[in-house]
């Protein structure tokens, strides 16, 4: 019995998955502003008493700051009065593209009545969606506002790379994937791969960042992001990884295949888990554990993407657009 499609609930959810991306791109102009335009904040006694005088940066209490000597910093001009709301603005933006995406994931599921994560085009909507719920998080708990402009370009890009090159029609998926194993092991990868994105723009910007950058967070608070997302994130992906075989035990009969997506699922784990002993065990910091997260992060967009566009498999029923 064919399964009926709500065409409306499904355009609708067509409709804010193009505002989603709209909100984040102005979200993202709006966190360039501010830190272009960061504050910057000097105390009378440190005028006074020649000591180096606080540079903030990032637009609120949510910036980084550092310490520059007074006499290198360079001379700045109070920034205009619409700068200094960018960040606000742009914060209150993020929030409505995240309520945006989730309508968009909800009535996308509603539509056809199965939970909206059964293909490729489903599957980057949602995580973009949780990369996004991570940035929001964490700066709740923790007042990174300086990471919203390279998070939200981020999921604007994937967004919009679902939307040109892997976008289908909403409809029926493979009986395989009728289970409620969709619920816990689709589930647990999307919430790990969310935090992973963080951990993975964390890490371009540590490599990337100069010391002369002073609009920009120091590397020990980027470091620091990175690290705390993937300590959240891989016990996260180590439960879908086990999700995942038993729901192939339960499928096929076996709880391992060396099929490509199995392959590349432990080995993402593995590159997670090297780097948490690293940095546990030997020591890492810096600049050489950005390295090891990046080839973990690299393994991780590999599994996510690359296994369902460039190899087969039995996880080849993702529906990419050929």
């Amino acid at each position: 019995m064919p399964v009926e499609v709500d065409v409306g609930l499904a355009t609708l959810s067509d409709q804010l998955t193009l505002a989603t991306v709209l909100l984040y791109i102005v979200a993202m102009i709006g966190y360039a502003l501010d830190l272009g335009f960061g504050r910057v904040r000097s105390t009378a006694k440190a005028r006074t008493a020649g000591e180096p005088a606080l540079v903030t940066v990032g637009g609120d209490a949510a910036g980084v700051s550092q310490d520059t000597p007074r006499d290198e910093a360079p001379e700045e001009k109070a920034p205009p009065a619409w700068a200094l709301r960018a960040a606000p603005v742009a914060l209150a933006l993020t929030w409505l593209g995240w309520a945006a995406n989730l309508a968009a994931i909800l009535t996308r599921g509603w539509a056809i009545g199965r939970w909206p994560w059964g293909n490729m085009y489903e599957f980057v909507v949602a995580m973009c969606f949780a990369a996004v719920s991570a940035f929001l998080f964490m700066h709740l708990r923790y007042r990174n506002l300086f990471l919203g402009a390279f998070v939200t370009v981020a999921a604007a890009l994937g967004l919009g790379f679902a939307v040109r090159y892997l976008y289908v029609q909403a409809g029926p998926v493979v009986p395989a994937l009728n289970s409620y194993w969709v619920a816990i092991h689709v589930s647990a990868a999307i919430i790990a791969s969310g935090l992973f994105i963080m951990a993975g723009v964390a890490g371009v910007l540590f490599l990337v960042r100069k010391d002369s950058a002073v609009r920009l967070p120091s590397r020990q608070d980027l470091e620091r992001v990175a690290h705390r997302a993937i300590v959240v994130g891989f016990p996260i992906w180590t439960f879908a990884v086990i999700a995942g075989a038993l729901w192939a035990d339960k499928a096929w009969g076996r709880y391992w295949g060396w099929d490509p997506k199995e392959v590349w699922a432990f080995i993402t784990w593995i590159a997670y888990a090297a780097y948490l002993h690293a940095r546990a065990t030997a020591g890492f910091r810096g600049r050489a554990a950005m390295i090891v997260q990046l080839i973990a992060f690299a393994c991780l967009m590999f599994n996510l993407v690359g296994v369902n566009i460039f190899l087969g498999g039995l996880h080849s029923y993702a529906e990419v657009p050929g």
